[in-house]
């Protein structure tokens, strides 16, 4: 397997077999590495991947990130695959390609404070190439991607370019706030204005607010649902 040309600032390190790069991206950045270290485990069913930041905003702008990293995933996926495959990001985390859940993002940080400086922020992914069954028929709300047309995308060749293209949207968040990143996003976002179950609550998914909560409509009341909520705990 060819090993990925990951963009400056970052280095790649790769972990096999049943190992879970989030996991262990969790554990080298508890004991202090680098940021920019991707984590990654190509295996012939699955690619997954994390990527070990360090932004110097509190936790509550922090978990930019996270939509940040969906943004990216979309690019990436978008450069490689053929031009009628759609990628959507849902706001929990869940990736879809064509409507279907395949795969997810997933997301932990070194505090649960939302006003101190996370000394790391990890985001990951995790993406089936190939369909658990071979009977995809049954699960149509699921998929992988090679079910969708994609058979010709490399995983390396996507992992760089998820790499790539997730650096340009943090190094805009960086320079310039939320405004670009909003935009992208929301253009990808699913089921916005529609019926959803999140976290334990279900109502009208009204949009986000400047750091990416979300607005539930319930009835009379609206609630906001943090991205922090999201955040894996130790």
């Amino acid at each position: 397997m060819n090993e990925p040309d990951f963009p400056p600032l970052f280095t790649g390190q790769r972990v096999e077999g049943a190992a879970d790069p989030f996991n262990k991206a969790r554990a080298m950045a508890a004991v202090g590495c680098d940021a920019g270290l991707i984590v990654y485990n190509v295996s012939n069913n699955w690619l997954r991947a994390a990527v070990v930041l360090a932004p110097e905003v509190p936790l509550a702008q922090a978990v930019a990130m996270i939509p940040a990293c969906g943004v990216g995933f979309q690019n990436a996926l978008g450069a490689l695959a053929p031009p009628e495959v759609a990628v959507h990001l849902g706001w929990a985390g869940t990736l879809y390609v064509n409507g279907a859940a395949c795969g997810r993002l997933r997301a932990a940080a070194a505090t649960e404070d939302l006003a101190a400086e996370p000394n790391w922020l990890i985001v990951g992914f995790e993406l089936p190439l190939w369909p658990e069954s071979d009977q995809p028929g049954q699960t149509p709300d699921k998929t992988a991607l090679y079910a969708e047309g994609c058979a010709d995308v490399d995983p390396i060749a996507l992992l760089e370019s998820w790499a790539k293209h997730t650096l340009i949207h943090i190094n805009t968040w960086a320079d310039g706030g939320t405004k670009a990143l909003h935009k992208e996003w929301k253009g990808l976002a699913k089921d916005m204005g529609e019926e959803v179950q999140v976290l334990g609550r279900s109502g009208t998914y009204l949009g986000v607010d400047e750091d990416f909560g979300m607005l539930l409509r319930d009835g009379e009341q609206t609630h906001l649902l943090s991205l922090t909520d999201l955040l894996e705990k130790s």
